[in-house]
Parts: structure tokens; C-alpha cells; sequence
């Protein structure tokens, strides 16, 4: 099993030192939310609270993810980098593309890309796409991007994109690009199914097993093999006997906020990479 650092909310000064940590300590990855703008008043509700309150306010902090991973590539030789989730259909799909493949060639292939098709129809609307469809328009966006990423000249005839041959100027990916899909609607377990791996939101284990189930029953009747990536965050398993049994049941990494265990949400970056340190040493070494 291996473990991934959430870095949602968290101020982009503090990222560079707990990415090093991590990078020493053998984490596998570091993940980054996306958030372009903050509306005050909301016009869909927020999905994943019961009272529609999101988790985040105006001043959590939600740096590019794509910036980011060239940022931290830099001082780092093994950490991975991906989003949970980046909202790919509130983007146009050649600049993400070039934003993703660049990542790509500065991090030497350290990069996952992890989609989820959105939830605030404002946010869609200022960044100029719709919210209508969105999620047959990633499906078609993932199929332009994997095409461009070849190098090649490509063309396209679909439902929302078509265009005569083109390329994608260099950087070129020189390795494929995992995706992975996020999110728990049966739409977004049957994409997840089509691509590389899932990623859970936080909720209980029980409900991550049910949903790696079902991905694994999708990519059955699509002929495709059982074995795929799973990025579990599970709100009630917490030491080494919980994420066992989250392996038992098919998950491959956990999303996790070391420090919490040690020091509480905390602001002191101190603190935090005290807790990457101190995770690494009571977890991730006794996992392996």
C-alpha cells in the first residue's frame, strides 16, 4: 500500500517543505484540490456535506494544481503528483493538455492526472463552459488529450470537439499519463472503470469496499482486467490494522493529512513536517 499527502487548503508556502519531507520520508505522491474562484452565494448546492456547507471558506488556499507539480518537481525526486480532483470539463481540452504534458516533462513522469467532472455551475460559467453534459464532454476531452499526448498528428470528429490535423507543441509526454477519475456516482464509478484507478471521497470504509466492488464488477463487463489503482479516503480507519483491511478490500493508497494524527489541524509548517516525518516512521515503514 502506499499513501498520498492530501494538500488541500493548504497555504502554497508550506507545500514546498512538505513535499521534501515526503519525498525523503517515501511517500508515494502529493495531491493538490482545484478551485478557480470562491462564490459567495452558490447556485448548486455543495454534494459532498449534509447541509450543503462546503468544507473549505474564502481564504483556503487552492494553488494550480499544474503550477504546483512544476514547483515541487523541482525540489523533489520521487514524489509523485496528481488533484483530487482537477474539474477537467471547466477547461479548455489543448490547454489542459499542455499544462499536463509540461508537468509531465519538468517532473521527469511523476505526474497522475485525477478527474472529476465538477459540481458549481457559477464556476463553469465564469471559466466559460457549460455545466450541461459535462460529463460526456470529459469522457470526449480525455479522449482528445490521450491523443495529443502521442506527439502525433491528430485529428478529431466528436460530439463537442472536431478539428483537422494538429499537433501538440512540445513538451511531449514521453510515458503514458495515469488517469484516474474521482467521485461516487455510479456515472463516475463506471469512468473510473474505463481509466486507471479511482479515488474515493472521504467517507466511511464500508462505502469505499461497496464502491471498489462495483468498479471492479464495470471493468468485468468491459472485458478489462480487476486489478486497478484505488485512492482511499476513509473517514473512520486510522492505524495500521484499518488500512490493512482497506488493502484487503482492494485499496492500493491512502489519501491522509499526517500531521492531524500528531498535531491537530494545525498552521505551524513545523508541525506538519514533524508529522510527515513521524507518520512515515509508525506507518508507512511498518506497512512495508
Amino acid at each position: 500500500m502506499e499513501f498520498v499527502i492530501s494538500a488541500a487548503f493548504q497555504p502554497a508556502n508550506h507545500l514546498i517543505p512538505i513535499a521534501r519531507a515526503a519525498d525523503e520520508a517515501g511517500y508515494h505522491a502529493i495531491s493538490s484540490s482545484d478551485h478557480a474562484v470562491f462564490p459567495a452565494k452558490l447556485d448548486t448546492p455543495y454534494p459532498y456535506t449534509e447541509d450543503g456547507t462546503r468544507r473549505y471558506d474564502e481564504d483556503s488556499e487552492f494553488p494550480d494544481p499544474w503550477v504546483l507539480a512544476g514547483a515541487l518537481a523541482g525540489v523533489t525526486r520521487q514524489l509523485r503528483f496528481t488533484s483530487n480532483v482537477y474539474v477537467l470539463p471547466m477547461r479548455n481540452p489543448f490547454l489542459a493538455a499542455k499544462q499536463v504534458a509540461t508537468a509531465a516533462a519538468l517532473s521527469d513522469n511523476r505526474v497522475t492526472l485525477t478527474v472529476g467532472v465538477g459540481w458549481s455551475k457559477l464556476e463553469f460559467e465564469l471559466l466559460g463552459q457549460s455545466f450541461s453534459r459535462r460529463g460526456a464532454r470529459t469522457d470526449e476531452m480525455l479522449q482528445v488529450m490521450k491523443k495529443a499526448w502521442t506527439g502525433e498528428w491528430i485529428t478529431h470528429q466528436g460530439e463537442f470537439y472536431e478539428f483537422d490535423e494538429l499537433k501538440l507543441t512540445p513538451p511531449i509526454p514521453t510515458e503514458p499519463i495515469p488517469i484516474w477519475v474521482g467521485g461516487i456516482s455510479d456515472f463516475a464509478l463506471r469512468r473510473a472503470a474505463r481509466h486507471e484507478g479511482w479515488l474515493s471521497d472521504l467517507q466511511p470504509a464500508a462505502e469505499i469496499i461497496e464502491c471498489v466492488d462495483k468498479v471492479r464488477k464495470y471493468r468485468r463487463d468491459l472485458g478489462r482486467s480487476e486489478e486497478f489503482e484505488v485512492v482511499a479516503s476513509a473517514s473512520d480507519v486510522h492505524g495500521l490494522d484499518g488500512y490493512q483491511r482497506l488493502g484487503a478490500g482492494g485499496v492500493t493508497h491512502v489519501l491522509t493529512m499526517p500531521w492531524v494524527f500528531y498535531h491537530g489541524l494545525t498552521e505551524d509548517v513545523d508541525k506538519k513536517v514533524d508529522g510527515v516525518k513521524r507518520f512515515a516512521e509508525d506507518v508507512l515503514e511498518k506497512m512495508r
